[in-house]
Formats: structure tokens, C-alpha cells, sequence
């Protein structure tokens, strides 16, 4: 991944001055329960969700498992219809190849469909450097775009933006990029988008290079598939002469038939709806329809590394839908710009830190941007298990390392600020190894319970400036155990030894009464 949010403050000081921005919150938390309660509708629709589910996980794991077997099929299907297959292994191959297949056109600009992984490479800032003009056609990454800002949520990029803000935008920054804003705009939805379609429709007609993303890659057919709600993504993916697709190596499908299940879980779990009003699909070129160049960009960058991680390479089966993003309690508070990264919300908390290691302060600290209560587990359609990642994550920022910088293994200094943590761990394993140790520390514990302090002091009194420490309960379970066997000093011991003997007796078909 670029280092193109890389500078940022580390997630709990960019999150704290996200919290305190009023109108950031009431912008997430008015958007993301809309989004949410309509996605609950749409997929309580279906009765057999559940098992569309598990589908979905079945097949990604089964490509995953299989990846190096389906991207040389992919290559070989787009090959034979006529598309050409660039393989990059990270983002300045991948930005190199796309700005050299732009220059070779004689052309200076480009439109482009919304795509994570182009962001993700900063593929527009590359373009710039080159003196290409890269134009966001979507609605909301024009929004972004024209606001010098950067997208906050994987699916409404301007999230954090309200419609005033955006008139204003519109206002002072289209007539820098093309057609101005029409005189006295207003901030009604309809005007707004009226005012993007006529901007962004003289860009449609004159281009003749286009950049893609695409969410799914069917390997048998070579076929490429972009799921999109404004037709933005239909006229630069059909218009142009020159189509050029940077996708992420884990988007390929074996099959025309898996796109069946992700056609509909993907627009419910996104939109809330039951199906993406387009929904494009284009397999090579074809004499006389669409564009008469098809370049396929496979881009690497980390995933491979990713894939090595027996827990963390789940992360690989996510379709961007964005639902755990609308979920997240951390999200709605902090917003996507807390997080770094071009992946803002659960998700990102898991697959930045594996795309670009856990080197950095923003990237060690996205494993701990979560409370783990499971929502985001709750509502992936693909089971990606972000509780079990983030934890496994927070395992190897805590040890500090290893991490994979362009296949080679290497060790790093353990992230600042988990020192105390390391030291908590180490006393607690000797502790438990050592049972009267163990037992003497307990009733210790027991006689000071009137010592307890209603606030914990130090790094800890910022998690009870909100909450209090819960009651301690008459007795410790050691003792309330003793008392209720009855036994004192080593008779539980005496009697531990008895229980296995008449469970022995049993199984030998004895009873201390006799023959069973």
C-alpha cells in the first residue's frame, strides 16, 4: 500500500479529535443507522441467508486455497478473449504499468469507476505526476475528489460530508475541473445530482481512457464484473476506447455460477437492495461494442503475504459491501479518516495492518480500534471472523513481529506503549504456573477487598472515567467451592481421588454396592 496516509496520527489521537467534531458525529451516526436498519430489512427478506453465507465463505476459501491454480486460468480466459494480463506485485509496479499504458495512448486524462484498489496504490496522484488528469466519476468519489478531502467509508466515500457542505464544495471547486456549478445551487439532493451528472457528462463523452476496478473476476470465462447503483461506472466501462482494470488478485471466482451467490448478498449487505440497479460485465473486447483495448492489471501488493497468515488470511474473502462499517460502534464515533488507511472501519482495522505491516504507529494501533463485540462478525456475508483476527493482530503487534516486507521475514521493535502489557503477561504466566502461589494471592486479594479503589489509577483511569469496577462478591470461588464440598485443607484432594475411582469402577462395570 502506498504511503499516501501514511503521516497520519495513530488511531486513538486521530479518533479523539474525530470524537470531539460534533457535526462529524451527528453526519456518521445519521447515515450508518439509516444504512444499517435498511440492510436488516433486505436481508431478513431472504430465508435462506444463512446458507448463502456459508456459500459465500465456502467458495472464497476454496479459491484462496487454490489462488495460484485460478489466476493463471483467468490469465489464459482474458488472454484468449482478446484482454492483455499485467501482473504487479505492489503499487509502484502496478502505478507504473497503468501510467505507461495511459502515455502510450497520446491521451492526458482519464475517467475512472470507483475502485478501492486504485486508491489503495494512489494510482491518481501517480497519474498527476505524470500529467494525467484522473476524473472520479462516482458521485460521492467526485465529491471527495472536488473537496481535495479523502473517502471516509468504503461504499459512500463523503459520508462525513452533509449536503450544505457539499453544495459548497460544488460551488467553489467544478469550474476548476469542467462545467461550474449551475448559479444559486442549493442543497437539495436533485439539484446536487443534477448538477454532478451535467459536470461529469461532458468527461464521458471526450474521454478516450477509462480505469476500473472490479469486484469479481470469473476465471473459467475470463470475465470481469462491476456492481454499481449511478451507471457512472456503465458509461466508462463501455465509452472509451481504452479500458484499463487494476483488481486485487483475491477477486477472482472459479465459475460464472459462484457469481449466483454474491449477486445476492453483495447489493443487500451494501445498498439494502435486492438487486444493484447495474450491474456490468465485459469478458476481452468485442469488434464494433465497447472499448477496442482491454488491460487487466492482477495487482499483488501484500496479499500473498496475507495469504501466508493461517488466521489472518480471512481477510482475503471480503467483497467490500461495507457492512461492518455500519455496525461498528468505533466507526460511528470516529469515522473513516481516523483509520489511515483507504479501508476505514473493521475490516481496514484487519487488512491494512497485513497489506502494510505492523511497522508503523497507525498500523500497530489499528488492531486495538475496536471494542470486539462481534457486530461486525455478526453482518459479514462472507463470515470474515474480525474479532479473531484483531486479536491475532494484536498478538503480533504485542510481540513485535515477525512482518513481511516484500518477501522477507522480519523482526521489528515492539510497538511503543505495550510494554506494561508484555510485563502484565509474563507476571500472570508465572502466577498460573505456580498454583500456591496462585491460592495465596487470591486470599491476599480477599482480605484488602475493602482497599478496592472506585477508579484505577494510572493508563487504567481512562477506562473507568466512564464506568465503574464491578462489586466483589462476598467470598472467592475457592472458598465458596470448599465450603460447599464440605471439605477442609487437602480433602477436596482426597476427594478428587475417590471421584476418579468410582468413575474407574464404572467404566468397569463395578459399583462400590457391588456388580452394576
Amino acid at each position: 500500500m502506498t504511503d499516501t496516509f501514511m503521516g497520519m496520527p495513530a488511531f486513538p489521537d486521530a479518533a479523539r479529535e474525530a470524537v470531539a467534531d460534533g457535526v462529524l458525529r451527528a453526519n456518521l451516526r445519521r447515515a450508518t443507522h439509516t444504512i444499517r436498519d435498511k440492510r436488516a430489512r433486505a436481508v431478513a427478506e431472504l430465508a435462506d441467508w444463512d446458507r448463502l453465507r456459508a456459500a459465500g465463505k465456502a467458495v472464497k476459501d476454496h479459491t484462496l486455497r487454490h489462488l495460484d491454480r485460478y489466476l493463471l486460468q483467468l490469465e489464459e480466459s482474458v488472454t484468449a478473449a482478446g484482454g492483455t494480463v499485467h501482473w504487479a506485485a505492489d503499487a509502484a509496479e502496478a502505478n507504473r504499468i497503468v501510467t505507461g499504458l495511459v502515455l502510450a495512448t497520446g491521451r492526458r486524462e482519464v475517467v475512472k469507476v470507483k475502485s478501492m484498489a486504485t486508491q489503495e496504490i494512489g494510482l491518481n496522484e501517480a497519474l498527476e505526476a505524470a500529467g494525467i488528469a484522473a476524473y472520479e466519476t462516482d458521485l460521492a468519489e467526485l465529491i471527495v475528489q472536488l473537496g481535495h478531502d479523502r473517502p471516509s467509508h468504503i461504499l459512500v466515500p463523503a459520508i462525513h460530508r452533509n449536503r450544505a457542505e457539499i453544495r459548497d464544495v460544488f460551488a467553489a471547486e467544478m469550474g476548476r475541473w469542467g462545467r461550474p456549478a449551475p448559479d444559486g445551487l442549493g442543497d437539495d439532493p436533485r439539484e446536487l445530482a443534477e448538477a454532478a451528472r451535467l459536470h461529469l457528462r461532458e468527461k464521458f463523452l471526450r474521454a478516450e481512457v477509462a480505469v476500473s476496478g472490479a469486484n469479481f473476476m470469473v476465471a473459467q470465462t475470463g470475465t470481469m464484473v462491476v456492481f454499481e447503483s449511478e451507471g457512472n461506472g456503465r458509461m466508462c466501462l463501455t465509452l472509451p476506447e481504452t479500458l484499463i482494470s487494476v483488481v486485487g488478485i483475491e477477486k477472482v471466482l472459479p465459475t460464472f455460477r459462484d457469481l449466483e451467490i454474491f449477486l445476492q448478498t453483495l447489493p443487500r449487505s451494501s445498498t439494502a437492495e435486492r438487486m444493484n440497479p447495474y450491474t456490468t460485465m465485459w469478458t476481452g473486447t468485442t469488434d464494433g461494442d465497447g472499448p477496442s483495448a482491454f488491460h487487466l492489471v492482477l495487482l499483488d501488493n501484500g496479499r500473498t503475504d496475507t495469504l501466508a497468515d493461517e488466521v489472518g488470511r480471512q481477510a482475503l474473502r471480503c467483497i467490500r459491501c461495507s457492512a461492518c462499517l455500519n455496525v461498528c460502534p468505533v466507526y460511528e464515533r470516529a469515522g473513516g479518516h481516523a483509520y489511515g488507511s483507504v479501508y476505514p472501519g473493521p475490516i481496514g482495522a484487519i487488512l491494512s495492518p497485513q497489506l502494510r505491516g505492523t511497522g508503523s504507529e497507525i498500523d500497530a494501533s489499528l488492531p486495538y480500534a475496536s471494542t470486539l463485540c462481534g457486530a461486525c462478525y455478526e453482518v459479514c456475508p462472507v463470515a470474515i471472523d474480525i474479532p479473531e483476527v484483531l486479536v491475532h493482530l494484536r498478538e503480533r503487534v504485542a510481540q513485535g513481529g515477525p512482518v513481511t516486507r516484500e518477501g522477507i521475514r522480519v523482526r521489528v521493535r515492539p510497538a511503543h506503549g505495550h510494554t506494561a502489557e508484555r510485563a502484565a503477561m509474563r507476571a500472570a504466566r508465572l502466577l498460573l504456573d505456580r498454583p500456591g502461589a496462585l491460592r495465596a494471592g487470591e486470599r491476599l486479594l480477599a482480605r484488602a477487598r475493602r482497599l478496592r479503589p472506585r477508579r484505577l489509577p494510572g493508563p487504567g483511569r481512562a477506562w473507568t472515567d466512564s464506568r465503574e469496577l464491578p462489586e466483589l462478591p462476598a467470598e472467592s470461588f475457592r472458598d465458596w467451592w470448599a465450603r460447599k464440598r464440605g471439605d477442609q485443607g487437602d480433602g477436596h484432594v482426597r476427594k478428587g481421588r475417590q471421584d476418579r475411582q468410582d468413575r474407574q469402577d464404572r467404566r468397569n462395570g463395578l459399583d462400590r454396592g457391588g456388580w452394576a
